[in-house]
Formats: C-alpha cells, sequence, structure tokens
C-alpha cells in the first residue's frame, strides 16, 4: 500500500488530507511539525511520498526538505499560504517534485500526488532498460521501439500507451484507467481517444500489432505472445 506523510501544524488541513488519501486508498502518517517528520521519518519509514507544510513551528517545510534531500529522493509536494515566485523556485531548487499553494482543492491534491507517484515509478522502472518479446524490443533507457531490429516511428502519447500495457502486460485495463494514468488528471476527452491510439500503434507494430489484445466491453491489455509460442 502506498504510505504517505502528511506534514502540518493545522489539524483540519491534516485531516481533510487524511480522509482524501485514504479514500484513494493511501495509508496515512501524520506530523505536526519538521522535528517530528524527521522522528516519523527514522521510526515509521519507508514512505512513498511527503506532502510538506512550507510555514511550521520548529523546523520549517524548506529546512525539512533540506534534511530529507541528504540521504533520500523521497518525492515532496509542498503546501503553502503565499504564492510567491521566489518560494516555489526554492521549492523546486531543494528538489521538490510539486507545489501546490492554500487554500487548495483535496481532489487536485490527490491528482497530483498520483502523478508524481506515477512519475516516480516509471523512473524506477526505466532501471530495467528493456524488454524483448520475439522481434518486438522496447528500450526503455533509449526511449525506442523496435520492430524486427527496425526503430518504430512512434508518437509520444503511443510510447507511453505501448510501455505502460508493457508495465502492466497480462492485465486487463479499462479505457477509463488508460485515460487516467497515460493522459493524465488534466486531460479532457473521451474514450475514443484511446481507441485511435491503439489503432495507429498497432499499425506501428506491425507484425506484433496482436500484441495488443482488445478485451470486449472492459478496454486493452499487452499480452505476451512470444512466450507462448516458445511453449509450443
Amino acid at each position: 500500500m502506498t504510505k504517505l506523510l502528511i506534514v502540518d501544524d493545522e489539524p483540519k488541513i491534516r485531516e481533510v488530507i487524511r480522509e482524501y488519501a485514504i479514500f484513494e486508498g493511501f495509508q496515512v502518517v501524520e506530523a505536526e511539525d519538521g522535528m517530528q517528520a524527521l522522528d516519523k521519518l527514522k521510526a515509521e519509514g519507508p514512505f512513498d511520498l511527503a506532502v510538506i507544510d512550507i510555514m511550521m513551528p520548529k523546523l520549517d517545510g524548506f529546512s525539512l526538505c533540506k534534511e530529507i534531500r541528504k540521504d533520500s529522493n523521497l518525492p515532496i509536494l509542498l503546501l503553502s499560504a503565499r504564492g510567491e515566485e521566489y518560494d516555489k523556485l526554492f521549492g523546486f531548487e531543494l528538489g521538490v517534485d510539486d507545489y501546490m499553494v492554500k487554500p487548495f482543492s483535496p481532489k487536485e491534491l490527490m491528482a497530483r500526488i498520483k502523478v508524481i507517484l506515477k512519475r516516480h515509478q516509471g523512473a524506477e522502472l526505466a532501471l530495467q532498460e528493456k524488454e524483448v518479446f520475439g522481434g518486438l524490443e522496447i528500450d526503455f533507457a533509449g526511449h525506442a521501439v523496435y520492430v524486427d531490429g527496425k526503430k518504430a516511428s512512434l508518437t509520444p502519447k503511443e510510447y507511453d500507451l505501448l510501455t505502460y500495457l508493457v508495465r502492466n502486460k497480462n492485465i486487463a485495463k479499462s479505457r477509463e484507467k488508460l485515460l487516467s494514468d497515460v493522459w493524465g488528471f488534466d486531460f479532457y476527452g473521451d474514450d475514443r481517444t484511446v481507441d485511435t491510439h491503439i489503432k495507429m500503434l498497432r499499425a506501428n507494430l506491425g507484425p506484433y500489432r496482436d500484441y495488443i489484445v482488445t478485451i470486449r466491453s472492459i478496454g486493452y491489455k499487452f499480452e505476451d505472445k512470444s512466450q507462448k509460442t516458445q511453449e509450443s
């Protein structure tokens, strides 16, 4: 289960974030200041992401971020009652992943958290440099796809769609899930967007187009047919 650390000296803010995070299926640990947060990080870690308020007693959010960055790449989303450009720039210089100004929409906060988690998960998965399915090769490190040794001409979104399906191979994904995870929370469109991109992606995969399987009334999945060929 994804584990979040919520650091804010305002109990009501922590309560709102906690309720929405639990609804999204996240596990939540709270801290009311930066010093308590450091204790929680040591005693109850590891965490998948931290939401940190800037203005706090004992140890402010910027100082807490500095401490975290000494030995951790933990994803961080900063909260602030101020929206000055300096605060945002300084936060990003410290290596935070995102920044939101209070008051904020809890739904947007959850959406941003999901995007950050997805981005970090993708970076970790990228360490697995490639996947090969017969004559179809996905080079994650090189951000390229090869069909029988020839580089396929995919659009960025086609590449994102293919790699997402490959990372979740043999798992059916609904069109709604694909829109959410591949296009992101800020996308405005409908299911036909997915179908159109699947059609173009299949065309570019040539003889391996059937690796992307349509699941009737649900969506799509990537099926490792090369393994079935070897087994037969």
